[in-house]
């Protein structure tokens, strides 16, 4: 008797690790396959040469990485007519981003980060490490985030790397950023405000850079528990840092009454356009549109 109920827990724990592979991995389906090989043969893309391509995808979804951001890469190069073989190198520079932020996480979630959304997660670190974050960082970050009260997850800790990345952009030194981002995150900081303070920090750069503000007084703000959407409101009121540097706004956080969803937009908005040049596939110069010289009106009437 005792022997069978060994077998059974053996088995019933086999099913759990492999419940939990299961829901990890994301190999490709069957329509995943087949929409990208059509969409290669428009081009005049044999079967041969996207095969190998999906096979690589499929591989990193069976390793559980995410595979969506894999996919729209081999979408928009096929769709730009972008030779198979020149999609590949882009296509196994991210997947090593993904393995490397994939580590940085699972070491976080050893020393006691907890997991929160997987897949975001890895898709935010994969794009903070891109930007110039380092793991020395994330592993300070990750340090830091546990003096508090609150219990970071994973997901939290990857925008606040990439926070950090978007402040180092700004020319904000990395030691300054990483106590900045570190003490949000100890206050209980959501994903969206960690984004929103370092686009707000970096907008306003030059102001750090100079003297004219000061990255430690905002830091005890920040401890002090006030919330990311207020901490620059006296600035915008006073006109000081309201419409300056517009050409920076895909680096701006939204304002304090902006929900979630439009946070994510942005998000994605912001992610689409600031890839490492290294993971651009360029099409062939073309005009993608003529523009026609307005008519004028003379009839009186408005335009339609």
């Amino acid at each position: 008797m005792r022997k069978r109920i060994d077998i059974e827990m053996g088995v019933l724990s086999l099913m759990v690790v492999l419940t939990a592979t299961s829901v990890w991995a994301e190999p490709l389906s069957i329509q995943d396959r087949e929409a990208i090989t059509r969409l290669g043969s428009a081009q005049g893309r044999s079967e041969n040469e996207i095969t190998p391509l999906l096979d690589h995808v499929s591989k990193a979804g069976e390793r559980g990485l995410p595979t969506e951001s894999l996919l729209n890469k081999m979408r928009e190069g096929l769709a730009k007519g972008v030779e198979p073989k020149r999609i590949d190198p882009v296509l196994r520079q991210m997947t090593s981003r993904l393995e490397s932020a994939h580590e940085v996480l699972e070491e976080a979630k050893g020393r006691g980060i907890s997991e929160g959304n997987r897949q975001r997660a890895v898709e935010t670190m994969a794009e903070a490490l891109a930007r110039g974050a380092t793991v020395d960082e994330v592993r300070e970050l990750s340090r830091l985030s546990q003096e508090g009260r609150h219990k970071a997850t994973q997901e939290e800790l990857a925008a606040g790397a990439k926070g950090l990345a978007v402040m180092k952009e700004g020319r904000i030194p990395s030691k300054d950023g990483t106590a900045l981002v570190g003490e949000g995150m100890k206050q209980g900081y959501r994903s969206s405000e960690l984004l929103d303070l370092s686009r707000e920090v970096k907008r306003r750069g030059s102001d750090f850079e100079e003297g004219r503000a000061s990255l430690k007084a905002l830091r005890e703000q920040v401890s002090r528990g006030e919330r990311s959407d207020r901490l620059f409101k006296d600035d915008d009121r006073s006109g000081s840092g309201g419409d300056r540097e517009r050409g920076d706004r895909s680096d701006r956080g939204g304002k304090g009454s902006r929900d979630d969803s439009d946070r994510d937009r942005s998000d994605r908005q912001e992610q689409s356009g600031s890839r490492d040049r290294s993971e651009r596939i360029d099409r062939p110069d073309k005009v993608d549109r003529v523009e026609r010289p307005e008519r004028s009106d003379h009839s009186g009437r408005g335009r339609d």
